[in-house]
């Protein structure tokens, strides 16, 4: 299957797993409030079992990411979306999120979902709401699992 693209301005968005830079992504997410001091090796397992759609610069160089969890027959969960603060403000989520929208691996999905701080007008815009049954959804959650792990790693 040949990667899905679009040109947006002087970007380039593609799910082409081959343009993923590793480190670029593992930098970022390692300072992002979600996922800070997330190890490589975790970063790397995600994107290779995800469908990752990227942003690149003109120059070629990965300035976003976003990251799709999919059995790709009934479900998604969206994460790991970001865009470099210097490419920030030219709709470059917004164009991840659309290319997303209408990737053929994603279709037919009765279920997509987001945790977000701070982005909702953005996903709003593709259709996402807030819980309507909130008291169905349940989780576990560890918070700074990644910060355990390293310590763990220290004390091996």
């Amino acid at each position: 299957m040949h990667p899905v693209e679009h040109h947006h301005g002087n970007y380039l968005i593609s799910d082409d797993p081959a343009r993923l830079n590793l480190d670029a992504i593992h930098a970022y997410l390692s300072r992002a409030y979600w996922s800070e001091d997330i190890p490589r090796e975790i970063v790397e397992r995600g994107v290779r079992n995800s469908l990752c759609i990227g942003v690149y610069d003109s120059a070629g160089a990965q300035v976003g990411l976003s990251r799709f969890i999919s059995d790709f027959a009934t479900y998604c969960y969206v994460c790991d979306v970001y865009v470099l603060e210097e490419h920030r403000r030219h709709g470059l989520s917004k164009a991840m999120m659309a290319l997303a929208s209408r990737h053929p691996k994603l279709q037919g999905l009765r279920r997509w979902s987001l945790i977000t701080r701070d982005a909702h007008g953005l996903y709003a815009q593709h259709g996402f709401v807030p819980l309507r049954h909130a008291d169905r959804y349940m989780e576990k959650n560890v918070p700074d699992i990644y910060k355990h792990l390293a310590e763990q790693d220290a004390e091996d």
